[in-house]
């Protein structure tokens, strides 16, 4: 199979600086992912939250409702469990616990056939840092473009 991309998080590498990056799956439910099969989630509010038993959810992203379901189609906006491995977990933990980190979603997708959701240990930029990032940007794309010779 391959890649597909439902959808991605554009404002996460303009709001954070990007540390670690893990692959996780995603507990949904039939009309969540017959939804996600029509394109349709939105993550660019959503978090990741580990709670005290040591599980990991996504909260606060939109999966819309299935058009074509019935009575018992999905709440839009629950929290959902991601799945990761145990000593990813912890590795996770002890780095929030010391470094003051938050976990952000960057991308959800279809890996041959399974949701997966890419996630990221993130630290929130400062307005100076985004206004650095901003310029080396410019100056980047002006270098691509030949207007600085």
């Amino acid at each position: 199979m391959g890649v597909k991309l439902i959808c991605k998080n554009q404002r996460a590498g303009y709001d954070y600086f990007l540390e670690e990056k893990y692959e996780c799956g995603v507990a949904l439910l039939g009309t969540e992912v017959k939804s996600l099969r029509l394109g349709k989630g939105i993550i660019n509010e959503a978090y990741v939250a580990i709670d005290s038993h040591g599980e990991v959810w996504l909260q606060n992203a939109t999966i819309p409702h299935y058009e074509f379901g019935n009575i018992h189609n999905h709440p839009e906006t629950r929290k959902r469990k991601l799945l990761l491995k145990r000593d990813e977990i912890k590795q996770i933990e002890k780095k929030m616990a010391t470094k003051g980190y938050t976990i952000i979603p960057l991308a959800l997708y279809f890996k041959d056939s399974l949701v997966k959701c890419e996630i990221a240990l993130a630290k929130g930029k400062k307005l100076f840092d985004k206004r650095d990032t901003a310029a080396k940007k410019d100056v980047e794309r002006k270098l691509r473009q030949g207007q600085f010779e």
